[in-house]
């Protein structure tokens, strides 16, 4: 083990989401993956007129949606149509394959934002199962106080407290409201785990952790955390699944499955989303995989 708790750090990268920017912490050049966690956005805040996320595919994954503040409307192709809320947990596992899209209609209002979205990497055994999406409203997220901080366990177990979300995985996500000075530990016992800094800043030992950075933990690391004034941070990670392939909407042990949803999705044979049945995102070009079955370079 390590003697530095922090084993490497990742900054959010700006990123056009048509017309809406986010923060892209996960996947990086050097870090693809933290436990089954192979994306991270990170979306506002802002105060916006709307945003259009147009029906688009998923397959070998989950979404995991947790808003800060605001409201975005979930529609995709099981026929769920359910408004994602400040502190609800929004868990889409698209298994086989699901389409969805994610929306704020334009009201002559402007609309405030902030959240985080994650990918979840399913197991090898799980990733061609039915698809599902299960909505788990704030009251229901184990919530508790310690001196100078309010914690959230929105995943898995921690601090004596579990999430109601049935996740396929060995998996941790924890939301902390942190006071200035305020110092917790961080549970030891995932395999894998990453703090991200919504707001303010936080020291982990010696090191210092910026708004809208990533700190990877050393494994076995069991650190405390101090925030240098009010600060938001995220603990996630879990147990690694093994590599994954990460092209455009998918996340797949498989290239093959890959470039046949990708090609499902260009053909029409895709379910269409309810109620969103006009619009949709194409498919960029390729997919491409150094040494897979089509014989193209990586992309």
């Amino acid at each position: 083990m390590s003697d530095q708790p922090i084993e490497q750090t990742l900054e959010a990268r700006p990123r056009d989401l048509g017309g809406f920017t986010v923060g892209r912490v996960l996947p990086q050049i050097g870090r693809k993956m933290v436990g089954p966690f192979a994306f991270l956005d990170h979306m506002g805040p802002a105060s916006i007129d709307e945003m259009v996320v147009r029906p688009h595919p998923h397959i070998n994954l989950a979404t995991v949606t947790y808003l800060f503040r605001g409201e975005i409307l979930h529609r995709d192709s099981l026929g769920s149509k359910q408004p994602i809320t400040a502190g609800a947990i929004n868990w889409m596992s698209a298994g086989r394959g699901i389409a969805h899209s994610e929306r704020i209609a334009k009201d002559g209002a402007k609309h405030d934002l902030e959240g985080l979205q994650l990918w979840c990497a399913l197991p090898e055994a799980d990733e061609e199962t039915a698809p599902f999406f299960r909505h788990h409203p704030a009251h229901s997220l184990p919530e508790m106080a310690e001196p100078g901080a309010t914690i959230r366990v929105l995943c898995g177990t921690a601090y004596g407290a579990t999430s109601p979300v049935v996740t396929l995985s060995p998996t941790i996500y924890v939301d902390y409201t942190l006071a200035a000075g305020a110092k917790i530990s961080l549970p030891a016992d995932y395999r894998e785990r990453a703090i991200y800094v919504v707001e303010g800043a936080v020291s982990i030992g010696v090191q210092r952790v910026e708004q809208r950075h990533m700190a990877v933990l050393a494994a076995g690391a069991a650190p405390k955390l101090e925030a240098d004034g009010p600060a938001r941070v995220v603990l996630i990670g879990g147990e690694p699944l093994g590599p994954r392939y990460i092209w455009w909407n998918f996340v797949s042990s498989s290239t093959e499955r890959i470039h046949e949803a990708a090609a499902r999705w260009r053909s029409g044979g895709w379910e269409k989303v309810f109620d969103d049945e006009v619009e949709f995102t194409p498919a960029p070009e390729g997919p491409k995989f150094a040494g897979d079955a089509h014989g193209e370079s990586h992309g």
